[in-house]
């Protein structure tokens, strides 16, 4: 007599869906990105946009890029005028637009909010770092932070120096970027990229 495996159910009964609505519902969301990528592309190249090419730029095949153009057509968000045999020509409409510009507006918020936690984290480190008793900070390494770290050092009153210089009382913090050749152990440095994760 054979033992039966247990039988544990699938995410998607756990939720109470049947298998298939429960990958529409996973991948609708990706879905929507290649969809609004897609949009975006063809209303910033002018002229005629080939689904082949439309396809290298999202990274799909061209059946699923076709599939994605049918369906932003059906939505009412995409145009396709037929100009030969050959030739097809993809006009976003205003609601494309629309879609695109909400996006853009999610990405600008989601941006926003990063930066609003990045300068806190930084303004802590800073100010723990002047509690300590530095005079100053280098931060080393090339940094997309670098006006966030200098903007926290001059509200704290600490020096900020951009350059690699040995001066004694100074905090040395690494940009996100740098990668040390070594593993560095000293109580005056610290990673960015280790604090911001």
């Amino acid at each position: 007599m054979k033992k039966q495996a247990k039988k544990f159910p699938g995410i998607w009964q756990t939720f109470g869906l049947k298998r298939n609505i429960f990958c529409k519902i996973m991948n609708n969301n990706h879905s929507h990105e290649h969809e609004i990528t897609i949009l975006e592309n063809i209303y910033n190249q002018p002229g005629v946009v080939r689904q082949r090419d439309l396809a290298e730029i999202v990274g799909l095949s061209l059946g699923m890029t076709n599939s994605i153009l049918k369906r932003l057509a059906l939505k009412g968000l995409l145009s396709i005028k037929r100009v030969n045999n050959r030739n097809i020509h993809y006009i976003v409409t205003p609601a494309g637009i629309e879609a695109i510009t909400k996006k853009s507006y999610s990405f600008f918020k989601r941006t926003i909010k990063n930066v609003v936690y990045y300068r806190e984290t930084i303004e802590n480190l800073i100010l723990d770092i002047k509690n300590q008793g530095y005079d100053g900070l280098i931060l080393k390494g090339a940094s997309d932070l670098d006006f966030i770290v200098e903007h926290a050092c001059r509200k704290s009153n600490l020096k900020y120096i951009k350059e690699d210089g040995i001066n004694n009382n100074i905090f040395l913090l690494y940009s996100e970027k740098y990668l040390p050749d070594k593993e560095i152990k000293a109580e005056d440095i610290a990673f960015l990229q280790s604090i911001l994760i």
